[in-house]
């Protein structure tokens, strides 16, 4: 285990273990954690299902070995992946898993990420402008902030931190790396201090959060991937077979709400009076909404705060 690395609690762990628990009780049953992270869910998943197999991603190699010590007592049950969530149909083929019976997202930063400052994924403390969730490939956040035309760090800053004053931070931010390029969190958040309006400080929390988020959904490209990813999640899986997702911003959210209405709708022409065959609903929809977590456990676990889950089932074979 990493120096000082403090066990974290799996958001909502309760829920997701009742939601998962029809699809896999007492039987053999394959589920992928698409984020398998520090391990926690997939742990308690593998120990409430004797019987369960366990297919772990993830793109952060060192979430991987924590994960692969915390879960080395459930054996052969566990396979890990060093891979995105986009990637799921080749390493279930490599696999031999045509089909599965749950899969498990716990997407957005995890908390290993946020607790080791060299990662750069906090802005509380001063750390290199890394937020590489896969430390061995790809730009990082300094790469974006020192290469990018403004009217790029324009949009992904309002696209994906839906941030107001997009534009007038990226102006500053390409005035700024002419005298110096970016380097370190401490310099890009005096930054944001100087150019987001005290009002706007005042009332919409701190003025780097919403920077921080969009350069480290551009960074590790997780959008694009949780396109990807959730159409080949819900192929993957098979009648009876379930899928819980736990997001942690309005983007996230968006997507997986969107993915499930597409499946959970009737495709039958509106005023005929019969359900065409192969044209019915593929989805029944296990949560009314959004789901949250109450306030013990956001006392507890100040991560579940933001957190949003949605359930579903496949009802249907894909057509």
């Amino acid at each position: 285990m990493l120096a000082d690395q403090p066990i974290h609690e799996p958001v909502l762990l309760d829920r997701v273990l009742a939601l998962f628990a029809p699809a896999l009780a007492e039987r053999p049953a394959v589920l992928v954690d698409a984020t398998v992270g520090l391990g926690g869910h997939a742990d308690a998943l593998l120990s409430a299902h004797p019987a369960l197999t366990l297919v772990g991603l993830d793109r952060d190699q060192r979430a991987l070995a924590e994960s692969t010590d915390r879960l080395a007592r459930h054996g052969d049950r566990v396979h890990l992946v060093h891979a995105v969530y986009d990637q799921m149909p080749e390493v279930l083929t490599d696999l031999g898993y045509p089909a599965v019976d749950g899969v498990l997202f716990d997407l957005g930063v995890s908390s290993m990420q946020l607790d080791v400052a060299e990662r750069g994924f906090a802005y509380a403390r001063d750390a290199p402008l890394d937020m590489r969730m896969d430390q061995t490939a790809g730009k990082t956040a300094a790469d974006v902030l020192n290469t990018y035309p403004v009217e790029d760090l324009a949009r992904i800053l309002r696209d994906y931190g839906e941030e107001r004053f997009a534009g007038r931070i990226a102006r500053a931010v390409v005035h700024e790396r002419t005298r110096e390029p970016f380097a370190t969190s401490e310099r890009l958040v005096r930054l944001l201090y100087d150019t987001v309006p005290a009002a706007s400080r005042r009332t919409g929390g701190h003025p780097a959060k919403r920077t921080f988020q969009a350069l480290r959904i551009e960074v590790n490209g997780e959008l694009t991937a949780l396109r990807g990813a959730l159409p080949a999640a819900l192929a993957a899986l098979r009648v009876g077979g379930r899928i819980v997702v736990e997001s942690y911003q309005s983007l996230e959210d968006r997507l997986v709400k969107q993915a499930f209405a597409e499946l959970a709708r009737s495709r039958t022409p509106p005023g005929l009076p019969v359900e065409l065959p192969g044209h019915g609903p593929q989805l029944r929809l296990l949560t009314r909404g959004a789901e949250q977590a109450d306030e013990d456990e956001i006392e507890r676990n100040p991560r579940a705060a933001s957190v949003r889950l949605r359930a579903a089932e496949r009802t249907a074979a894909a057509s």
